[in-house]
C-alpha cells in the first residue's frame, strides 16, 4: 500500500513539474528516479513527513534533482554509466591516495595540474584537495569555516579552473575528492548574514536562541569538541543579541537539518561539486549533522537518515559520485556510517579508518601488537560496495578513541594508557624519540590529542639533530612499516603530503595570530620543492623514504589480493611485537587465480622470530617456498624460525602458487 502512495506521489511530482523539464532528454535520469524514488519518499517520510508542505518539498527536490541532472557534462554522465556496471571499481587495489593542503602543496589550481607528474613518478590516482571553497581570510578553521559554498578562495583560482583540473585529472586516470562541509557555515556566510539583519527564514537554517535556557540544557549531555580553545557549544552574538549553537569553533555555525530547506540546500551543493568533476566527495562532520535536546548530538539516527537520502538521491543525478564519511567517532560507531542492517553501503561508500591509524600509532610507541590485534578482531566486517580509507597522518590531530574494553584486555588502564600515549608521542617521556605537541588538552579529564608530521612522530627530526645515523634508520624503517600497513591492510591507502619525503614539523604557524593557538598548523608545511629534489639523491632520508614508497606502491597495484572484499584474516604469532595477517583473492572476483600473501611488521626496534609451524596451516611454513614481494628475496628463515629485524616487514607469497 506504502509503495502506490509513493507511486502516486511520483506521478503528481512529474506533472508539476515546470514545463522546461519535460522538454530535455530525461531518460536515465527517469530511470534512476524510478528505481530510488520509494527509498527517497520514505526517508524523507520519516525527517519531514509531519510538516503541512510536505509534498511541496518532495517537488522541490526532483526539481533540485532534475536540474543538476540536465546540467551534468555528458562526458561525466558517460563516466556514472561506466561506474554503475562495475560498481566495485573503488575496490580494486590500484587506488593510492595523498590528501594536501593546496597552497601548501602547489600554491593554486594552476600550479596542482603542473604536479601530476609527481603524483604519476610516485604512483598517486586518487587526490584529495582540502577545503578550497570561499572563506573568511582569518579565521577559517583551515577552510572549514565556509563563507560560500559555490566559489572558491582567490587563492586557489577560478571554477574554471577546478573543471580543467579535473579534466586533466581524467586524462591521467587520477581520482579528484573535494570537501562539503555538511554540518557548518562560517559566520560570515550569506545565511548567516541574513539571520543577523533579522530574515526569519534563514534564522531556521541554524539553531538561534534568545536566553541560555535551551543551551544550558543541551550542553548538560554535549560534548566539547576543543575544550581548550573553544569551550562549550554556543556563542553569544552580539549584532542579534541571541545565542548561536557553535559545537566546533565560535565562527561556525551550526546548521538546522530538521529543516527541509537546509537539507535541499546542501542536496544542491554537492551535485553542483559533482558536476565540477568531482569523483568524490568528503563529507565533513557527519556524525554531528541531527541535534537532539537530551543526548551527545552525535551519530544520531536521524543523520544516518540524511546520509542514506543524500545517497539515494546522487544515485539518480550522479551515480558515479562517491561518499567519503569524515567521522571520528568510536570504533563500533564508524562503521554504522556505510549503513546499517544492510549488506551494500548504503550511506558512504568510503569511511576513515581512525581507529587503524591510532592503533598504529599505539602500536609504535608501545613496540607491540597486543592492543591492536585485539581492536582489529573487535570490529566487524564492512559492508559490501565499501572501503576504508587507511591513512598514518591527516590535516586533523590524533585521538586515542580505542574502546576502553579492549585497552583492559590488552592488560592497561584506559586512562592511564592514553595519558601514556599522549606523553609518548610528545617526547615527554622517557626514551621517547617522538616529536609531537599536544592538541586540544581537556582540564576537566586530562585528555589530550596529538599533533605533528609523520617524520617527527617516527623519530627521524630527533634522530637528525642528534646526528645518529643508527636513530635515522629506525625512523626510516618505522615510516615505511607503517607505510607498508596502510597499502596491504583493505582498503584506500591514503597518504598526506610532505610525509612521502620525511618532511618534519613546520612551527611557522606561530607567527600567525590566527593559527598560533592551534598546534595541527606544525603539520600542514609550505613544502619547499627544491628540498624535494633529494628524493632523487641517494643516501638522503627523502631518496629512500620516497623511492621504496614508490616501489611498494607499485607493487600493490599487481597484488589482486589487496583488493578490498573483506579478504583478510588475522594471525595470531604468540610473539606480541609482530602484527600479520593474511590476504587472499575473494572466489567471487578473481576466480582464475587463488592468490594469497601473509603480511607481517615487526613493531619492535629488536630482531624478532616467528614460528613457521604457526603458518603451516595457512600455507607458509615451508621457508623454502616463501618469498618476500617487497625484496624480491627470500625472507631470513633460521631453523624453523621467520626471523625479523627491527622494524620489518614482508609481504610474503608461497612460490608454489
Amino acid at each position: 500500500m506504502y509503495e502506490q502512495v509513493s507511486h502516486s506521489l511520483l506521478n503528481r511530482i512529474l506533472n508539476d513539474m515546470k514545463p522546461d523539464f519535460h522538454k530535455r532528454d530525461l531518460r536515465h535520469f527517469y530511470t534512476r528516479l524510478g528505481a530510488n524514488f520509494y527509498a527517497i519518499h520514505g526517508l524523507f517520510d520519516q525527517l519531514y513527513g509531519k510538516l503541512p508542505d510536505f509534498e511541496e518539498y518532495m517537488l522541490r527536490l526532483v526539481e533540485v534533482l532534475a536540474k543538476n541532472y540536465l546540467e551534468r557534462p555528458a562526458e561525466l554522465q558517460e563516466i556514472d554509466i561506466a561506474r554503475e556496471e562495475d560498481h566495485n571499481w573503488f575496490l580494486h587495489q590500484q587506488w593510492v591516495g595523498m590528501a594536501l593542503y593546496l597552497d601548501g602543496f602547489a600554491g593554486n589550481l594552476q600550479g596542482l595540474k603542473e604536479k601530476i607528474p609527481y603524483f604519476q613518478e610516485l604512483g598517486i590516482n586518487l587526490v584529495h584537495i582540502m577545503p578550497i571553497l570561499k572563506s573568511p581570510a582569518g579565521k577559517s578553521d583551515g577552510g572549514y569555516a565556509v563563507s560560500d559554498f559555490r566559489e572558491i578562495n582567490k587563492q586557489a583560482g577560478t571554477l574554471e579552473d577546478i573543471r580543467e583540473l579535473s579534466e586533466a585529472f581524467r586524462e591521467h586516470g587520477i581520482l579528484m575528492t573535494l570537501d562539503v562541509v555538511l554540518n557548518h557555515t562560517s559566520n560570515q556566510h550569506e545565511w548567516a548574514e541574513k539571520t543577523r539583519q533579522g530574515d526569519l527564514q534563514y534564522q531556521d537554517y541554524f539553531f538561534i536562541f534568545e536566553d541560555r535556557n535551551l543551551p544550558d540544557m543541551f550542553e548538560q549531555t554535549m560534548p566539547e569538541v576543543f575544550p581548550d580553545t573553544d569551550p562549550g557549544n554556543f556563542t553569544w552574538d552580539e549584532h542579534m543579541q541571541k545565542w548561536v549553537m557553535t559545537v566546533f569553533h565560535d565562527y561556525q555555525w551550526d546548521l538546522n537539518y530538521s529543516n527541509p530547506k537546509v537539507f535541499l540546500e546542501m542536496l544542491d551543493i554537492i551535485l553542483f561539486w559533482a558536476n565540477q568533476g568531482a569523483d568524490i566527495v568528503r563529507l565533513d562532520a557527519v556524525a554531528f549533522l541531527w541535534k537532539e535536546l537530551g543526548t551527545t548530538c552525535q551519530n544520531r539516527p536521524e543523520a544516518h537518515l540524511l546520509l542514506q537520502l543524500f545517497k539515494d538521491c546522487c544515485q539518480v543525478t550522479a551515480p558515479g559520485l562517491l561518499f567519503i564519511a569524515e567521522a571520528i567517532v568510536a570504533p563500533l560507531e564508524v562503521i554504522k556510517y556505510f549503513g546499517e542492517d544492510a549488506v551494500v553501503a548504503k550511506e558512504c561508500e568510503i569511511a576513515y579508518n581512525a581507529t587503524f591509524m591510532a592503533l598504529l600509532w599505539e602500536a609504535t610507541a608501545t613496540h607491540n601488537s597486543k592492543l591492536l590485534s585485539l581492536a582489529i578482531k573487535s570490529l566487524p566486517d564492512k559492508l559490501e560496495r565499501a572501503t576504508w580509507l587507511n591513512y598514518i597522518r591527516s590535516h586533523d590531530d590524533i585521538g586515542f578513541g580505542f574502546d576502553d574494553e579492549d585497552i583492559r584486555k590488552a592488560g592497561y588502564n584506559p586512562s592511564e594508557h592514553r595519558r601514556f600515549l599522549t606523553k609518548y608521542l610528545t617526547g615527554e617521556f622517557e626514551g621517547s624519540y617522538a616529536a609531537g605537541e599536544p592538541f586540544a588538552f581537556n582540564e576537566k579529564n586530562g585528555d589530550a590529542r596529538v599533533s605533528g608530521t609523520l617524520a617527527s612522530l617516527a623519530g627521524l627530526e630527533y634522530a637528525v639533530e642528534q646526528q645518529d645515523a643508527q636513530e635515522v634508520d629506525f625512523a626510516i624503517r618505522r615510516i615505511l612499516l607503517l607505510h607498508s600497513l596502510i597499502l596491504s591492510f583493505g582498503g584506500i591507502p591514503l597518504l598526506y603530503y610532505g610525509d612521502e619525503v620525511g618532511t618534519f614539523n613546520d612551527f611557522s604557524y606561530l607567527e600567525n595570530e590566527n593559527k598560533a593557538d592551534d598546534t595541527r598548523w606544525m603539520h600542514r608545511p609550505k613544502l619547499n620543492w627544491e628540498t624535494l629534489t633529494r628524493r632523487d639523491e641517494p643516501g638522503t632520508p627523502e631518496y629512500t623514504i620516497f623511492q621504496e614508497l614508490r616501489k611498494m606502491i607499485a607493487l600493490r597495484k599487481e597484488i589482486t589480493a589487496f583488493a578490498d572484499f573483506n579478504n583478510r584474516r588475522l594471525v595470531d604469532l604468540e610473539n606480541d611485537h609482530l602484527f600479520s595477517f593474511i590476504r587472499s583473492n575473494h572466489p567471487r572476483f578473481y576466480r582464475r587465480t587463488a592468490e594469497s600473501v601473509f603480511v607481517i611488521a615487526n613493531f619492535d626496534r629488536h630482531p624478532q622470530a616467528a614460528d613457521l609451524n604457526a603458518l603451516k596451516e595457512y600455507g607458509f611454513g615451508d621457508s623454502a617456498l616463501l618469498l618476500d614481494l617487497v625484496t624480491g628475496r627470500s625472507p631470513h628463515c633460521f631453523r624453523k624460525e621467520l626471523i625479523l629485524s627491527p622494524y620489518q616487514f614482508c609481504w610474503l607469497r608461497n612460490g608454489s602458487e
